[in-house]
């Protein structure tokens, strides 16, 4: 028992001797152990002992919301006064919380109403390739969804020549403002709201985080080509990436015409022809 607590002494001395040297030697243990536990995981990946994650559909967060009682809250940063750009995400209801829809109305307009659920862009090619002839512009009233499906919607419209507009009183956001950018004419009334925020990889559970930010990457570097060919000022995706998931930059009128994301005013209602009456 004394040898013991003489050694623990001998032990404790030299440590107060050599403390900087003993905690340099375990940070640097620490260091190498670290590394080869993430060389191991890396490698195990690399041959499938992990698993493969798949990424799920790369999406933008959607915001949807209660119309039209949601609609004054949307607006208001476009209203006198309201100097907030960021606004809350609304929570899906109604039609907009529904996969989109799509009805052909008078004017040649095709109603796409609701969220851009993974898929979605073939149900659009579909109906397309049914009433095409008829379609002159796409008229977008949703809350965005899967990236992927709104850029294959928006080559779409721009291959078939289509316009996009969004109306008063309507919601384009998230990843819709991609299937707006695809019209040859753009029109957005002044009381529309269209909006941006970045994009999310939705992952499995085993999907490792590089993997979820190298899909992110991707998707991102996909859209700002796409922009760039819509002829849209690529300062859109900057707003969109500096936004978060749970937020929402609302493009003020004055705006989306600088940035080139609308290029047209929409073409008014004719007014209604006077009554006549009888004398």
């Amino acid at each position: 028992m004394p040898q013991s607590s003489t050694m623990q002494q001998r032990f404790h001395a030299w440590l107060s001797d050599h403390a900087d040297e003993t905690v340099l030697r375990w940070i640097f243990r620490s260091v190498v152990t670290v590394t080869i536990i993430v060389l191991a995981v890396d490698l195990a990946g690399m041959n499938g002992l992990l698993g493969n994650p798949e990424l799920a559909e790369i999406t933008q967060e959607q915001p949807s919301l209660n119309l039209p009682s949601m609609v004054p809250s949307v607006l208001a940063p476009l209203l006198p006064g309201g100097d907030k750009r960021l606004m809350p995400l609304p929570q899906p209801d109604g039609a907009m919380a529904k996969p989109m829809t799509f009805e052909l109305v008078g004017g040649g307009k095709l109603m796409a109403t609701g969220t851009i659920m993974p898929g979605i862009s073939e149900s659009f090619a579909a109906e397309i390739g049914k009433r095409g002839d008829y379609i002159k512009t796409v008229v977008l009233n949703s809350p965005g969804g899967s990236v992927t499906d709104a850029l294959a919607m928006g080559r779409l419209i721009r291959e078939k020549k289509f316009a996009t507009e969004v109306e008063a009183g309507k919601y384009c956001a998230s990843s819709c403002p991609l299937v707006f950018g695809g019209g040859v004419e753009r029109r957005a009334d002044d009381k529309a709201a269209i909006g941006v925020h970045q994009v999310a990889a939705i992952s499995t559970a085993n999907a490792l985080p590089r993997n979820e930010m190298s899909a992110a990457q991707t998707i991102s570097a996909r859209c700002q080509r796409y922009l760039g060919d819509m002829g849209i000022s690529l300062q859109v995706w900057v707003h969109a990436m500096e936004t978060p998931h749970d937020k929402l930059f609302v493009f003020k009128p004055d705006e989306l015409k600088s940035l080139n994301l609308v290029t047209a005013t929409p073409v008014a209602a004719p007014a209604a022809a006077p009554t006549k009456t009888r004398s």
